[in-house]
Parts: structure tokens; sequence; C-alpha cells
């Protein structure tokens, strides 16, 4: 009865040992499992941090472009950029002015000038149409002259056609120019 009372105590610890050995290999895993997840999100964490430190330094290098472009909204054109007349007939007798010495300086020869017939007369835009007879070359820095000058001259239309066999000269034919432009102006007060 002994023996089989010592068998009995030996596979009661047995199983005690078998139990309390797995109980702590359940812990053991259960504890490295919460180990992992915690250097994960520390591991994220810090990414994030990284993420947040590079986009910082992207925004402070783009808060002065992003200040000049809003600056650069804000500020007006210069005066010199607009007709400065009392009434949209003075206006537009500076822009036919300002056009014909254009074309002269060119040594281009302007045709005739005038008002297109859709006329609206509560807009701030000027019109004009002309004709004109030059050559290629003075064709093409009279355009570039009309858009970079003052006052703003924006060229709306276009045609070109050739001058025709009595004016070509051997070199640089002469065409027929018919443009299409505008300028804004500011009334002025008196």
């Amino acid at each position: 009865m002994l023996k089989a009372k010592l068998n009995f105590d030996i596979d009661l610890n047995r199983e005690q040992i078998f139990a309390v050995g797995g109980f702590c290999a359940l812990l053991m895993i259960c504890a490295i499992a919460i180990a992992v997840a915690l250097q994960a999100r520390s591991n994220a964490l810090q990414h994030l941090a990284e993420q947040h430190d590079e986009l910082a330094a992207l925004e402070a290098r783009s808060r002065p472009a992003a200040n000049k472009r809003a600056q650069t909204q804000r500020l007006a054109a210069p005066a010199t950029a607009f007709l400065d007349a009392p009434t949209s007939g003075l206006a537009t007798a500076q822009l036919q002015a300002y056009l014909s010495e254009l074309v002269t300086s060119q040594h281009a020869v302007l045709v005739s000038s005038g008002v297109p017939a859709d006329r609206d007369e509560k807009n701030d835009a000027i019109r004009l149409q002309i004709s004109l007879n030059a050559s290629l070359a003075a064709l093409q820095t009279l355009l570039y002259r009309l858009e970079s000058g003052a006052p703003y001259v924006f060229v709306d239309a276009l045609l070109v056609q050739p001058g025709g066999s009595a004016e070509r000269s051997a070199g640089d034919p002469v065409l027929k120019v018919n443009l299409t432009v505008h300028a804004f102006w500011r009334r002025r007060t008196a």
C-alpha cells in the first residue's frame, strides 16, 4: 500500500510538474507576444515621428516660396500697365497712338485701325483691330514689344497673309497682318 501511495504521489507530482511547466510555457509565450507587439508599436511610433520631422522640414522649405507667391498675387500691376484716360474714347485714342508709334518704330506701315463692332461700353478693356504691312522680322519684334511693353497690350487674334508680288523684296517678303488687341484702362478722376 505504501508502494501504491508512493506511485500515486509520484504520478501526482509528475502531473503537477507537467501542468506547472505547461503553464510557465504559456506565460512565456504570452510575454514574448506582448514584447513583440510593444516593439512593433515603438518602431511604428518612431517611424511616424521621423516622417513628421521630414514633413515639417519640407513645410519650412516651401514656406518662403509660398510667401513669395502670395506676395506676388497681392501686388497690383503698375500704373503704367493701364491706359490712363477719363473716358473710353480717350483711352482708345491713347491705344491707337501707342500702336501707331510702335508700328512706325518697326518700319512697318499702319494701313488702318478701328474699334470692333461688338464693343462693350461697360467693360474696362479697350479693343482695337489694326491692319499693317510688315516684314516677318518686324512683325516678330512688334509682337514681342506689344506683349512685353507698357501699357499691357494683349493679342487676341492674328491673321497673316502674303503681301503680293509688287510689295515683295528679294530677302524679306512683306506680309499683310490683321491684329485684334486689347488693353485695360483706368478711369482717371478729375
